[in-house]
């Protein structure tokens, strides 16, 4: 499997800690599966375990902030299906079908891949070793369920039309 221009990229794989979503390793520390939310657990259930993906989920806050979901109210009666509807939609903006962890983003460097649904993700790393993903800031990084990559952001990848869809409507109570 060739992986984007980066040679030897298969050797640093088993150097990611590998996580159940019962307790998740990072970095070898233990975080609860709450620490990774629902939503998150949800979106990386959707993939196969035995494919090489890499999914930028967004972190609980940013679940909340941008999308206004939230798990006492999301996944409860009717919003069920609605709340499983904007999950998809945000693995198919934010998930690409290869592995990449953080050490295979140069600094200095942006370098693209399409996502899932066709959305490009330009992605690059700070000084701090923090990705940036559209501009989006990633929190946590490195985790891996299977062949699965997973790296949590401080917002929600999405392309322009769907975040005008998700966004509040002023003009309702008129």
């Amino acid at each position: 499997m060739a992986i984007c221009c980066y040679s030897g990229i298969k050797r640093y794989e088993h150097l990611l800690p590998d996580i159940s979503l019962g307790s998740t390793s990072i970095h070898g520390e233990v975080f609860r599966r709450e620490e990774i939310g629902k939503f998150a657990e949800m979106m990386i259930e959707m993939l196969p375990e035995d494919l090489a993906f890499t999914i930028f989920v967004p972190s609980v806050k940013a679940f909340d902030r941008e999308l206004k979901l939230q798990v006492n109210d999301s996944l409860v009666g009717d919003n069920v299906n609605n709340t499983y509807a904007i999950l998809s939609r945000i693995l198919g903006f934010s998930a690409v079908p290869r592995t990449l962890s953080s050490i295979m983003v140069p600094f200095g460097e942006e370098i693209s891949y399409d996502s899932l649904s066709g959305l490009t993700l330009y992605i690059s790393k700070s000084s701090d070793g923090k990705l940036l993903v559209n501009r989006v800031e990633s929190e946590r990084l490195d985790l891996k369920k299977g062949k699965i990559v997973i790296h949590i952001m401080d917002g929600v990848i999405m392309d322009a039309e769907f975040e005008q869809s998700v966004q509040p409507d002023y003009n309702e109570g008129d």
